[in-house]
């Protein structure tokens, strides 16, 4: 055992020199755990932002102006006023997200209690604003009228009141969710691809014939390879955690980051193991990377850090939660958003821990065989 712990040492020792050599792929890991999470986080928004808004106001009441009024930037544009019989030409070309039609008379038949309507026209293309800026503007426009009343001395009320609680993030930030969701993305696809990679680039070189005549073993060389594309990609991840996410996103990191880094650890694990064992599947790069984009793109898809697992069918649903990813994704919710212990993820570091075992011993077997061929 001390021997075999020694080989893989040297050789690891050996792959990550090979690693840090080549500029580019460490070029890509820079960019991938800096810039990318940056832009990620604050140019893809989730929540309604700068949404364009048109008006036609046929009412020109102090209750149509307040309602005009209310609505604001960050989350929209001033609005515009149009005519109506332009609404339809301005929804057509895209150039209003909203528009919203205040009826004559509003005023007075809300003091008359008489309950008319707002219209708002939705350009639903603009998918996630037009959901969510519909809802907004039901909240501020019922909020606007009951002042309205009250400051009257008129005593009016909603059929139902809602008061939300928002836990863990109180804004709503869609940087906060999207920016380590991000980090938990890139590990997993560079733990396939620089592993794959590394073990491909051994073969299509000719490199493999010198790991043939060394008294080692084929486990030895397979961990060496996960062991040192693993602590690359487990450094830059921590790394760019504290100072990209936590220190120029602001985000904060409400669990232990040392139980994430652990549980970081178990996943590079797993995932490291996948991508060799999928190396050796693949007689040539170009193939193995036909092959990684699927794998990868369903695992992500399924995980949850794009759609929520309950929005998913229930048959989904049974397959998601068994998945690697899906398991450590649920776990950096829990501990970096919920602050969650040891105790409450550790089913997800048990079925992490699973598929480690799994993969590896699938890839070693695979690359055991795929060296006794080439001898």
């Amino acid at each position: 055992m001390k021997r075999w712990a020694i080989n893989v040492w040297l050789l690891g020792v050996k792959e990550l020199r090979s690693v840090l050599k080549d500029v580019t792929l460490m070029a890509l890991i820079l960019f991938a755990f800096t810039i990318a999470i940056q832009l990620v986080a604050t140019g893809l928004k989730a929540e309604v932002s700068n949404a364009s808004v048109a008006i036609v106001d046929d009412d020109h009441s102090e209750l149509s102006r307040r309602l005009r009024d209310a609505v604001q930037p960050p989350y929209f544009k001033p609005p515009v006023d149009i005519a109506r019989e332009d609404v339809s030409a301005a929804m057509d070309g895209g150039r209003y997200i909203f528009v919203i039609e205040i009826p004559p008379r509003f005023q007075a038949d809300v003091l008359a209690g008489r309950s008319p309507a707002v219209q708002i026209l939705v350009d639903a293309t603009a998918m996630t604003q037009a959901g969510l800026g519909a809802v907004d503007f039901q909240r501020i426009f019922a909020a606007e009228t009951l002042d309205f009343l009250h400051a009257r001395g008129l005593v009016a009320a909603l059929p139902v009141t809602v008061t939300s609680q928002i836990f863990f993030n109180p804004n709503s930030e869609s940087a906060w969710y999207s920016s380590v969701m991000q980090i938990v993305t890139n590990v997993t696809v560079l733990s396939i691809i620089l592993v794959g990679a590394a073990v491909i680039r051994e073969r299509e070189h000719g490199t493999i014939e010198h790991l043939l005549v060394m008294p080692v073993r084929a486990s030895e060389i397979a961990f060496s390879k996960i062991l040192a594309n693993g602590l690359v990609i487990f450094l830059a991840s921590i790394a760019s955690l504290w100072f990209v996410v936590h220190g120029l996103l602001a985000v904060p990191l409400a669990g232990s980051l040392a139980l994430f880094a652990a549980a970081m650890v178990l996943y590079l694990f797993s995932v490291t193991s996948l991508g060799m064992w999928m190396a050796t599947l693949a007689p040539s790069m170009p193939q193995f990377g036909l092959f990684a984009v699927p794998v990868y793109a369903i695992a992500y898809l399924l995980s949850g850090a794009a759609t929520p697992l309950e929005s998913m069918p229930p048959a989904i649903q049974m397959v998601a939660r068994l998945l690697p990813t899906t398991q450590f994704v649920s776990l950096s919710q829990a501990v970096l958003y919920r602050g969650a212990k040891t105790a409450t993820v550790w089913p997800e570091l048990a079925m992490i821990c699973g598929w480690g075992v799994l993969f590896v011993a699938l890839a070693v077997q695979r690359f055991r065989s795929m060296l006794e061929r080439q001898g």
